[in-house]
């Protein structure tokens, strides 16, 4: 096995041994943060997501490697109930991003000021 897919498998694990792992679909987003960004100021933009994103049936949750060989990449776990919730919430997503000023605009940016993009995957739980 690759061992690039290790630190992935490793968070997915631990989310489906986990009591809270109840979700049917995960998005997986593998991300490192820019050069001048904090974890804590990630976490915050982190918090205005979910907070905006409770009542679209989708939040997110943030791994960060303790024991894994690539230790300077973090993991965001989005929840949805389905693959159909999580479809809304990204519909949703992608219908605000292009309005300027719009809370989804804002969010994006300041996620792109703190964080590059490393990989994104999708996962359904039984």
């Amino acid at each position: 096995m690759p061992k690039a897919r290790l630190p992935i498998l490793t968070a997915l694990a631990i989310l489906w041994l986990s009591p809270t792992a109840s979700a049917e679909h995960w998005d997986v987003i593998q991300s490192k943060l820019t050069d001048g960004c904090t974890m804590q100021k990630y976490m915050a933009i982190v918090k205005d997501f979910n907070a905006y994103y409770q009542d679209k049936g989708y939040q997110a949750e943030i791994l960060v490697p303790l024991h894994a060989e690539e230790q300077g990449s973090f993991f965001w776990i989005g929840r949805s109930a389905s693959a159909s919730a999580f479809g809304k919430a990204y519909d949703h997503w992608v219908m605000e991003l292009p309005k300027e000023g719009s809370t989804v605009s804002q969010l994006s940016t300041r996620f792109q000021d703190c964080s590059d993009l490393v990989s994104r995957q999708s996962y359904m739980h039984p």
